[in-house]
């Protein structure tokens, strides 16, 4: 069980943090003491969110991104800063996906998901770095992949291979701002019980029931247990992890090899 204070005094920048994953991960880490920022593109997500949030006594700003503008990117980083008088942690929650044939993907759907997913990443990382380095207090950032950045998965090119980008991006800048003092993780989940991403992906019963089938703890996770997960990545409890994808997703990418299920359920 974390101390109800563990991050107090900390700032945290949630990206899609107005519903589902994002919003869970704001309220964990506002129930343990940090001050929360959440950003999105969508009003209503964000008018939304940030009464959740407030309802729940959590101190949240709500700031309109589109985290493909870097413009944008640096003036939440301003904001934020001038709003709370510091930027501790960020989580890359922002995201976009839906399934669809490789053959059959638009240049514009390739190109939206590789822009909000890989280069948004990027940019709220590097601006929130280059704070973090001038600061000279350290920091934490974690972003969420998907257990399929391991696998690949059909249907998925655009997102897995963004989502893939983010992973590589992740080792390589725990290595570079290590110096700094700023640890780089990323968290890989599996099947989610999320109002969003889990309707659009899996909209019918029956493609529900293959997916947990396919999960050897035969169940989906909860948006809480990714934000437990990653408030203990960005705690102190976690000071000597950097570079890390913790995958969490009841084993659902493990025994897919020739035999399957010995007992064949």
């Amino acid at each position: 069980m974390f101390a109800a204070e563990l991050l107090k005094d900390q700032v945290a920048v949630i990206t899609g943090g107005g519903t589902g994953i994002g919003l869970a991960i704001a309220r964990r880490l506002g129930t343990l003491g940090a001050r929360i920022v959440i950003a999105s593109r969508q009003s209503e997500n964000l008018e939304h969110g940030w009464h959740s949030l407030r309802e729940s006594g959590i101190d949240a700003l709500a700031v309109q991104l589109d985290v493909r503008k870097p413009e944008q990117v640096d003036e939440m980083v301003l904001r934020t800063v001038k709003h709370f008088g510091s930027l501790d942690i960020l989580v890359n929650n922002a995201a976009g996906n839906f399934i669809s044939r490789a053959e059959e993907l638009s240049p514009n759907g390739w190109d939206a998901v590789i822009g909000i997913v890989l280069n948004g990443s990027f940019y709220c990382s590097r601006a929130v770095g280059q704070y973090m380095i001038a600061r000279k207090r350290g920091g934490s950032i974690v972003s969420i992949l998907a257990n399929y950045v391991w696998t690949g998965s059909a249907g998925t090119v655009h997102s897995a291979a963004a989502k893939a980008g983010v992973m590589s991006m992740t080792q390589t800048l725990a290595v570079e701002w290590a110096s700094h003092g700023i640890r780089v993780n990323a968290i890989a989940p599996g099947p989610i019980e999320s109002p969003g991403a889990a309707k659009q992906l899996w909209d019918t019963d029956e493609a529900v029931e293959r997916i947990t089938n396919m999960v050897p703890l035969r169940r989906w996770g909860k948006p809480e247990e990714v934000a437990d997960t990653l408030a203990f990545l960005v705690s102190a409890h976690a000071g000597f992890i950097t570079g890390e994808i913790l995958t969490i997703d009841g084993g659902a990418w493990l025994g897919r090899g020739t035999f399957g299920f010995l007992d064949g359920k």
